[in-house]
């Protein structure tokens, strides 16, 4: 399918995805563009399953295969990670917002943790045995304020 001019002033960043993928020897599907145009357009932490109803929207052909076969490229690619937020499936977001996470075991709730928070933990890591942790892709598990405080 022929993008014009318009689409591409419309979603640069879309078109700069696809052209990476096109780069790479991939081909630009009517599934994986809209899977692209989902992530970019989605508000992060989102199921492999969220992702295919969202493409199915414009392409109602597409199969959950599909959508896990494109994330696997696309975050071979650098443009999409994912997260395991606990025991739920695991969530997929693109690289420029991944972040770490709290879990509280209690209720559920999901922090977003900010990445400066790991930054010391990361150096000590990395200076004692050369490992580079990921703070990403793993949600640190314990316990919000509100039920932490229950237990005071």
């Amino acid at each position: 399918m022929p993008t014009t001019d318009a689409a591409r002033a419309a979603r640069p960043e879309v078109e700069a995805v696809l052209d990476l993928v096109r780069r790479r020897g991939g081909r630009v599907t009517a599934p994986r563009r809209a899977l692209v145009e989902a992530l970019f357009e989605g508000s992060g932490h989102l199921t492999a399953e969220e992702l295919v109803d969202r493409v199915r929207a414009t392409d109602p052909s597409a199969h959950l295969s599909t959508v896990y076969r494109n994330l696997e490229e696309l975050e071979s690619l650098g443009v999409v990670s994912h997260s395991h937020l606990g025991h739920g499936a695991a969530t997929y977001q693109l690289v420029e917002h991944a972040h770490a996470h709290f879990l509280c075991a209690t209720c559920g709730a999901t922090l977003d943790a900010p990445d400066a928070l790991f930054e010391d933990v990361a150096g000590r890591v990395r200076a004692a045995t050369g490992f580079e942790i990921e703070p990403s892709h793993f949600a640190v598990e314990g316990r919000c304020e509100t039920c932490a405080s229950k237990d005071r």
